[in-house]
């Protein structure tokens, strides 16, 4: 489970608080059988070896039009993308939730078990208007170890996001591309009911932007590494919000 999410934009204030048992989901444990259920399954569908199958190919995913610009997740190749990543992790802000700042030597301590893994958990740059400007992490929330600590539902993809460089961060970019990128999952994965992210509660920027983008305050959860605001985007009421 990848740390907090970096700030993004101001938003509508903290989040409401949620009282316990407010959500009709499954408690979904990380168990082998599941892992079975779950994981293998889409290999057994004609996925094959390639491991972005679990997650229904993210690079073969289609630009997007948004009102910033055309968007594109461009799953992260190591050799290319480790120094823009490691010099966005070094920023005070982003570091202060991640905490990944260092040598490149740590941030690819993270990223490689990521790109060779199985494929629950896929790394991605985001691009916009051909500037690479973000950092993505789209991954399978009911086989990453959230499980173990919230509610889940078979097949909900969770999201974490950094805006790389200082001056792209605020001015609503971040829910902008929070609701693109989750409209992306929504349109690409059609066994996924909910969109789901973890920001820490501290961080009231990012949660503040989950919310413009359509997402809702579920619940709080307490994570090994954090206290986390557990934001859920639905399927069913995503032309509403």
């Amino acid at each position: 489970m990848p740390p907090a999410d970096a700030p993004t934009d101001p938003g509508p204030g903290p989040a409401p608080q949620a009282g316990p048992g407010n959500e009709d989901t499954l408690d979904l444990r990380l168990t082998a059988e599941l892992l079975v259920l779950l994981g293998e399954e889409a290999l057994a569908h004609g996925y094959g070896p390639e491991p972005s199958g679990l997650l229904d190919r993210p690079a073969e995913w289609k630009p997007v039009t948004t009102p910033l610009g055309v968007f594109q997740l461009v799953p992260v190749r190591l050799e290319r993308d480790l120094a823009v990543i490691s010099r966005w992790m070094n920023d005070p802000a982003v570091a202060a939730f991640w905490e990944l700042a260092g040598a490149e030597t740590v941030t690819a301590a993270h990223l490689m078990p990521q790109l060779e893994g199985d494929g629950r958990s896929i790394p991605c740059l985001g691009v916009l208007s051909g500037v690479p400007m973000s950092y993505w992490e789209i991954y399978r929330a009911d086989l990453d170890p959230l499980a173990r600590h919230c509610r889940v539902r078979p097949h909900d993809t969770g999201i974490h996001l950094l805006i790389g460089d200082v001056e792209q961060r605020g001015h609503g970019i971040g829910t902008t591309l929070l609701r693109a990128v989750s409209d992306l999952v929504l349109d690409n994965r059609p066994r996924c009911t909910r969109v789901v992210a973890e920001p820490d509660l501290r961080n009231t920027p990012s949660v503040s932007a989950f919310l413009s983008a359509g997402f809702r305050y579920s619940a709080e959860v307490e994570l090994p590494e954090k206290r986390a605001a557990l934001m859920v985007r639905d399927r069913a009421h995503r032309a509403q919000l």
